[in-house]
């Protein structure tokens, strides 16, 4: 799989050197395409943004050097734009980008991007929740690191992602290691007991019991 990201920011994306995503590369199971976004400018100052139309605060980036970069690229798959408007990020997504063979995101900064990147470059929006990151570079990770941990070998224990919550299901059931009691807080006896039947049964439980108790909270607010 070959991941692509345009970004102000290249030295962000550091982490992808780091674990799952950094083993993956190893693997030879994706490759890393970071692309400054200034690269694509054309006066000295490497501008990539301007005031917006209409007045108002803050700065808009500009849509030439997004175009520009993604003609240099040409990548095939989708094109994400990383966005507050977007549609939020689900496990979903990560199951489709990681079938996939090329994912490119779109990292913008400042008060927003030209609306015509939306519009006109990009296939979709997405956003990890409503709330307003600095730029779009900690949620491009964030996707990053839920698609290539989905690849195939990207895993020592591949079976354990399909365990963790949101894998056609709601949340995962608690998990908990040795020692049985610590600080005299115990362990859930039926995890003890070695019946493996139960035990799956109490995890079925669980994590319908979470999920519901979290559809709540998010329901009035208070998740």
């Amino acid at each position: 799989m070959k991941i692509n990201v345009v970004t102000i920011f290249p030295e962000f994306f550091t982490p992808l050197s780091l674990s799952i995503p950094a083993r993956a590369e190893v693997a030879g199971l994706v490759a890393y395409t970071i692309v400054d976004l200034r690269d694509h400018t054309h006066d000295r100052h490497r501008t990539v943004d301007d005031a917006p139309y209409g007045g108002g605060p803050g700065m808009v980036m500009k849509p030439e050097p997004f175009f520009e970069a993604i003609d240099a690229l040409r990548p095939a798959g989708p094109i994400v734009l990383m966005s507050a408007r977007g549609r939020r990020f689900s496990q979903a997504d990560a199951v489709r980008f990681a079938a996939g063979d090329e994912l490119t995101l779109l990292c913008g900064h400042y008060k927003d991007v030209d609306q015509r990147v939306a519009d006109h470059l990009a296939t979709e929006e997405l956003s990890l929740g409503d709330f307003v990151l600095t730029g779009g570079e900690p949620a491009a990770l964030a996707v990053i690191d839920a698609t290539v941990r989905l690849l195939p070998g990207a895993m020592s224990d591949h079976d354990s992602a399909y365990t963790d919550s949101f894998w056609e299901r709601g949340l995962s059931a608690p998990s908990y290691t040795r020692p049985p009691v610590y600080r005299g807080h115990g362990v859930p006896e039926i995890l003890l007991s070695g019946d493996h039947g139960r035990i799956a049964e109490w995890r079925r439980r669980e994590g319908e019991r979470l999920t519901a108790l979290r559809r709540a909270a998010d329901a009035d607010g208070t998740g």
